[in-house]
């Protein structure tokens, strides 16, 4: 008589896909904190120390980032993190261009006016700051944060978890662009004017300028990133 495969508790799984979750970020803010490079060859060992996730939850952590793109498994050998190049950044760009000239057209239409004023704001603070100050370590992490605040907003007006969940995997993609990239002043001025441009159109309800504008600061960031190959 075959013996019974005992199955886990709803405990014993809970915990097992909150540790997978946990090393899923793990992972990434392990190459987002540069602790390990963009195309880096690491063994699943290697990981498990880095992680301090075991390594069931570590495997279907890994499984999750390889059907992202993120990273490649090589059976028996080890694990094989992206190094974006040329073809997965015009995608990245080409992708997000589709996507947000469709939700900042309902952006537009369905913001509120202090949603909107509130990014102009922290727009126009740090736009000064950079202009006084110059780059500081903690105005280049405002910036990202304006980033995906202002992006992030305009994506989720369109109230799609399937969108939701495929653009978090090019942020991701983006994230590991950035960390290769040198900003500098202008670099990162020619940004934040390029969000007002969005904004304001956004304050105006001109879904059709938005649109415009969103698209002119894609076609310059792409040009920017291209620019470190």
């Amino acid at each position: 008589m075959a013996s019974k495969i005992p199955r886990k508790t709803a405990e014993e799984a809970g915990s097992g896909s909150r540790l997978s979750d946990l090393a899923y970020t793990r992972i990434l803010e392990i190459l987002f904190n540069r602790k390990l490079p963009a195309g880096s060859f690491v063994s699943q060992t290697e990981l498990v120390e880095l992680t301090g996730v075991p390594v069931g939850p570590l495997r279907d952590a890994l499984r999750v980032l390889e059907a992202e793109g993120v990273l490649k498994i090589h059976p028996r050998t080890g694990i094989q993190f992206v190094k974006p190049g040329f073809e997965l950044t015009r995608s990245s760009f080409q992708f997000r261009g589709i996507i947000e000239s469709a939700a900042v057209a309902i952006f537009v239409e369905i913001a509120l006016e202090a949603e909107i004023a509130a990014l102009a704001q922290s727009h126009a603070n740090i736009i000064t700051e950079v202009e006084r100050d110059g780059l500081t370590v903690g105005l280049v992490e405002q910036i990202e944060a304006l980033e995906q605040a202002l992006h992030g907003t305009i994506v989720a007006s369109l109230n799609n978890p399937l969108v939701d969940a495929a653009y978090r995997r090019i942020h991701n993609y983006l994230r590991l662009l950035r960390l290769d990239r040198r900003i500098t002043k202008p670099l990162a001025l020619r940004t934040l004017q390029e969000h007002m441009a969005i904004i304001e159109a956004c304050q105006r309800r001109d879904p059709a300028a938005a649109v415009t504008a969103l698209q002119a600061h894609f076609s310059a960031a792409l040009q920017r990133n291209l620019g470190l190959y």
